[in-house]
């Protein structure tokens, strides 16, 4: 019995001392590139889009992805992390869709001039959840012409895979989808 304890230790300490590896994802792109050929001079019909901003909640707002485990309990990952921060990934996510399916429209993170619509989106939940689902959420404003439109939103897609690779592929197709909503009603 006594021989077994040195083995038992050895185990133990390699268990203790090993590092967990970290993860990182980016929301892929879903939309295929603008055009390579592209007018860099705005003319006065065009409108234009400035996405000022794309805050997250702030459960959101940490390095680690959210999943939430009951219907009261969210975990945020430890070692699954986004390589960039969340709110900066949404932002370029949604100019790159909203520039896909606004054409004629120029769209930017950037003010391009005085003569623009700006859109301002709050996200309150980004997350997988214990039943199978993905949740994406918020709400949008658009300052157009001193008149203010404010929408809400919320959408829950199946994740058709286990893990945090189909899960990051199903935020990124929700967010896709919310941006194609956005671009309807800005229509």
């Amino acid at each position: 019995m006594m021989k077994w304890i040195p083995v038992v230790l050895a185990l133990l300490l390699t268990a203790c001392s090993s590092d967990s590896q970290k993860t990182y994802y980016q929301l892929p792109t879903l939309v295929a590139p603008a055009s390579s050929v592209s007018n860099s001079v705005t003319t006065a019909n065009q409108r234009q889009l400035w996405v000022e901003s794309v805050g997250v909640a702030d459960y959101l707002n940490s390095p680690g992805l959210v999943y939430q485990t009951t219907d009261v309990q969210y975990v945020i990952a430890a070692n699954n992390l986004w390589a960039s921060p969340l709110e900066q990934q949404l932002q370029q996510a949604l100019v790159g869709n909203l520039s896909s399916a606004l054409p004629g429209w120029v769209v930017s993170s950037r003010p391009q001039s005085s003569n623009h619509d700006v859109l301002n989106v709050t996200v309150t939940g980004f997350h997988g959840r214990y039943d199978g689902k993905v949740i994406v959420s918020g709400q949008w404003t658009l300052n157009h012409q001193r008149q203010t439109i404010t929408r809400y939103f919320s959408q829950e897609m199946i994740q058709t895979e286990d893990g945090y690779d189909a899960l990051v592929r199903t935020l990124a197709k929700g967010w896709q989808q919310q941006a194609s909503e956005i671009a309807a009603q800005l229509k």
